[in-house]
C-alpha cells in the first residue's frame, strides 16, 4: 500500500510538492477527513496493508487525477 504524509495544518504558502484538500471540494465527504488538509507529495511511503488498522476514506476521481498530475509533475514521471 502506498500511503501520504497528511496534516491539517495548513501552511501559508503551498509549495510544489503540496496538495490542499479543501472541505468545500466536491469530493471532500469520500475521504474521511474532518476538516480541510494538506496532501505532502514528497513524504510517501510503502508499507504492508496488514499494518493498518482501518481507512478513513478514499480520494474521488476529481482529486485523484489531480493528485496523480501534480505527483507525475513533481517526479518527472
Amino acid at each position: 500500500m502506498v500511503v501520504a504524509f497528511i496534516s491539517s495544518k495548513i501552511p501559508v504558502t503551498l509549495e510544489k510538492y503540496t496538495m490542499l484538500i479543501d472541505r468545500t471540494h466536491k469530493d471532500f465527504k469520500q475521504t474521511g477527513l474532518k476538516v480541510s488538509s494538506i496532501i505532502y507529495l514528497d513524504k510517501i511511503a510503502t508499507i504492508d496493508k496488514k499494518l493498518t488498522k482501518g481507512e478513513l476514506g478514499e480520494i474521488g476521481k476529481g482529486l485523484k487525477k489531480k493528485i496523480n498530475k501534480n505527483f507525475k509533475k513533481l517526479y518527472k514521471l
